[in-house]
């Protein structure tokens, strides 16, 4: 399998299919795309993703872009896999959570790209229609872990790395977080395939091994 990313791994996309293969033990190649330089607008990339964006997912002949739709091909092809909830209206809740993330919160992510998470924190302080996304998402996500809950659906699940990403737009930067779900983060991301994405090199890549 090959994975396309952005060059500096910082698309919390590109994460989320990343850990999706971790997860699923698979072995992959990662090739990253300068995205200011447009290469993800350029062959061969323009023939191998429909949508021509990342993470980009290539197994043999077939390809598929968009991290939600990835992970659930990846639970669904290997064996015993358990990205998304066994439940089948669980699963779709947490399809519900990860639509919710990505459609959203677009103040909060100006704000708080994950560049400050993952390369230096902002030195800005939070905008005022940022702060609202701020405390949608503490409310939210507040309500959805109550009574003591570790995970969104009792055992941990792909949505919870998406969840955790967008509330470490606030916990990386020192923005006012309840310590409840700071600990749901961290438990969240303490994840062997979390912390290889993580490590990743964010200098000149172009390939590397996925293995």
């Amino acid at each position: 399998m090959k994975l396309y990313v952005d060059h500096q791994c910082t698309s919390p996309f590109a994460m989320c299919a990343f850990v999706a293969l971790k997860e699923c033990r698979f072995d992959f190649d990662l090739h990253y795309l300068d995205l200011s330089q447009g290469d993800h607008q350029r062959p061969p990339f323009t023939g191998i993703s429909l949508t021509h964006r990342v993470p980009t997912l290539v197994d043999g002949a077939f390809s598929l872009a968009e991290s939600s739709a990835i992970a659930e091909y990846l639970n669904d092809i290997a064996p015993g896999a358990r990205l998304l909830p066994v439940d089948v209206q669980a699963r779709a809740q947490a399809r519900q959570v990860q639509a919710w993330l990505r459609s959203d919160f677009f103040n909060l992510r100006g704000n708080r790209p994950t560049e400050t998470i993952f390369i230096a924190p902002s030195q800005e302080p939070l905008g005022p229609l940022a702060m609202a996304d701020a405390r949608r998402l503490v409310e939210t996500l507040s309500r959805s872990l109550r009574d003591g809950k570790r995970f969104l659906f009792n055992d941990w699940s792909i949505a919870d790395v998406d969840a955790a990403g967008m509330l470490n737009r606030l916990i990386y930067n020192g923005d006012p977080v309840p310590e409840t779900l700071k600990h749901y983060a961290l438990r969240a991301w303490d994840r062997e395939s979390v912390h290889q994405w993580l490590d990743l090199d964010r200098q000149d890549n172009r390939t590397s091994s996925g293995r």
